[in-house]
């Protein structure tokens, strides 16, 4: 399995973690929100997988092209 890693798209706050670690997502889902300029962002995932682990929790301040995740394919 490969492992891949979930960034964000935005500078911004974490505001809500979507999935947990364990969690199978399929692509396009949710992974977590980021709050940037009062806008919820969400963090999807380009490809399925498993969560295996956050870089990040909520409330953490993030930048663009940040790794906030990683999953396995």
């Amino acid at each position: 399995m490969a492992q891949v890693e979930v960034k964000s798209e935005i500078s911004g706050t974490v505001w809500k973690l979507e999935t947990e670690p364990g969690q199978k997502v399929a692509a396009g889902d949710t992974v977590l929100v980021v709050e940037s300029m009062k806008m919820e962002i969400p963090v999807l995932a380009e490809t399925a997988g498993t969560i295996v682990s956050f870089a990040v929790k909520g409330g953490d301040v993030v930048t663009e092209g940040q790794t906030v995740a990683t999953m396995e394919t």
